[in-house]
């Protein structure tokens, strides 16, 4: 007997997001097996992460703003001090929205992992190196040996240059286990929240105004990771007021420097598209930080 049950529908939802079915890019909510460009933006994500944490993480640095009303937090004397970490991290916030905006939940999940990993091996890897004993007639010159002796050694000429070169060494490269594990945990936080909002606001807006998603997941995302790292890192030995006064500050230049790069978001974004040929929206995704990248 011929079988006359209904076949199930096997159409995508989100084909009906797709505004310009002629422009080579199709909207689905299943993946290809493979991408093009996936290794080569997962690679700029996890550099970016390593080198904001190892070049940007250590120096203060400040800009004097003559226009700033005197008294005015956070400035009241007209000097804006900020690490100088927080000119190229965000950029990690801006790859983390392109993952997303291009190759779904699932794939950013697999590359804030790895960036967690590589974040576990730098701090792994920083302390084996500062504790290892430094070499007494190790100067820290370009050269390596024989080159100037550090400016701090005139203080004390029986110092021996290794002594204060690792000082210098352990100043930048060393960091106690709370700021260790609040860097690590806001990060991996962070970029999850913000990875969740973007996609499922990606599905809300039906893929119009790229610019909302992006702004206002880092919004959020950003948010988290402050609220985190701060505390956990400082909390008792800053001043509460300085802990506060650092998270909010810090937030709201990332997310003003999201907004600002709002151009070149857009510029990747659609160039990444166009060499895909997918736009892919996260419907039926397993949204788990451990999930396995199936569909819930």
């Amino acid at each position: 007997m011929e079988n006359t049950a209904p076949a199930q529908s096997t159409a995508d939802p989100a084909a009906a997001f797709d505004t310009d079915p002629s422009d080579g890019i199709v909207a689905t909510s299943r993946p290809p097996v493979t991408f093009r460009h996936y290794d080569l933006v997962m690679a700029a994500f996890v550099a970016i992460l390593l080198l904001s944490n190892i070049i940007g993480a250590a120096k203060l640095t400040y800009v004097n703003l003559p226009f700033w009303p005197e008294g005015w937090w956070p400035a009241p004397d007209g000097t804006f001090i900020y690490g100088a970490g927080i000119l190229f991290f965000p950029l990690g916030y801006v790859i983390g929205d392109v993952l997303t905006e291009i190759y779904g939940f699932a794939r950013a999940r697999r590359v804030i992992w790895v960036g967690t990993a590589a974040m576990l091996f730098l701090a792994f890897m920083s302390y084996v190196v500062t504790a290892l004993p430094p070499f007494p007639g190790w100067e820290c010159a370009a050269s390596g040996f024989g080159g100037e002796r550090p400016l701090t050694s005139t203080a004390d000429p029986a110092i021996t240059g290794g002594a204060i070169c690792q000082t210098t060494y352990e100043s930048v490269f060393g960091s106690t286990w709370r700021i260790v594990v609040a860097s690590i945990t806001a990060f991996w936080a962070g970029e999850f929240v913000n990875s969740f909002v973007l996609a499922k606001m990606k599905v809300w807006t039906k893929g119009r105004a790229l610019w909302s998603r992006t702004i206002g997941s880092t919004f959020v995302g950003q948010g988290v990771d402050s609220l985190i790292f701060y505390p956990v890192a400082f909390l008792g030995i800053w001043t509460t007021d300085a802990v506060i006064t650092v998270m909010i500050t810090n937030w709201a230049l990332k997310v003003a420097w999201e907004a600002a790069l709002t151009p070149v978001t857009y510029v990747v974004v659609n160039r990444l598209k166009s060499a895909e040929g997918v736009d892919l929206y996260d419907i039926g995704t397993d949204f788990s930080p451990f999930g396995s990248g199936a569909k819930a």
